[in-house]
């Protein structure tokens, strides 16, 4: 792969939230999740084991769990500081939320993959605990860009990490005491068209060498992009799906 084709891979690359219930061929699911396996990881320790939950009973106890959290969610929308409230956060259509995609991937993490990492970064937690989360983040970005190349929608679901779901999806699929969930892919095919990205210019976040104070954002600046992004994402994750799409 060139440069460019790998740019174009990267801008399109999207999370989308609308899914098709049509099954994906579990060639894809294996396709995914190879892609992750190469992935970088700190001292090479692959901290990762992949969870593959296609079973409509298990993916509906999942997002009931999920809806319950965005009970709380909501309320604390009430207190976000610009006055931006995320509403019904993050489904317009009911019956296209992420609960009728075919597949999801939960990435768990093996806690007792530290153990392979040298010592003077096991006993100092911050450096620790971020080498072996980045290593589970470049396995989720791996998957991402895989799913992209086969045409596929993929959504995040962090709150699978929120303690009481965490819990209660591992007691209900058996999942090992030690191993702790990263994220979840949702995957499908898409139902709508992402909308044109809302991006920062390369000029306001690359500086070189001695850097000058005035190079850098202003308060006031940072506190202005926040708003518009907090805009241009609540509007996007509004989005109904589009019928032309899913006949």
């Amino acid at each position: 792969m060139d440069y460019d084709s790998f740019l174009e891979l990267a801008k399109t690359r999207r999370s989308v939230r609308r899914f098709k219930p049509d099954p994906i061929p579990d060639e894809y699911v294996d396709k995914i999740i190879e892609a992750a396996r190469w992935a970088p990881s700190g001292y090479n320790t692959q901290p990762w084991d992949f969870v593959v939950v296609k079973d409509k009973k298990i993916k509906d106890s999942i997002t009931q769990w999920v809806g319950k959290y965005w009970a709380a969610a909501i309320e604390m929308e009430e207190t976000r500081e610009f006055g931006q409230k995320q509403g019904d956060f993050p489904w317009h259509d009911e019956d296209m939320d992420f609960r009728i995609a075919p597949v999801y991937i939960i990435l768990y993490g093996d806690t007792r993959t530290k153990i392979g990492l040298p010592m003077f970064i096991r006993h100092y937690p911050n450096l620790r605990e971020s080498i072996y989360n980045s290593s589970l983040a470049n396995a989720f970005m791996y998957m991402l860009l895989a799913a992209q190349t086969l045409g596929l929608a993929a959504q995040w679901v962090s709150l699978i990490a929120e303690p009481y779901i965490h819990c209660m999806v591992k007691d209900l699929l058996n999942i090992p005491r030690e191993l702790e969930p990263y994220d979840m892919l949702v995957l499908g095919y898409p139902a709508l068209k992402p909308r044109p990205k809302l991006l920062r210019p390369s000029d306001k976040m690359v500086h070189h060498d001695y850097c000058s104070q005035e190079e850098f954002r202003t308060d006031e600046e940072v506190n202005d992009f926040a708003r518009r992004t907090v805009t241009w994402t609540t509007a996007t994750h509004r989005r109904g799906v589009d019928k032309k799409m899913v006949g």
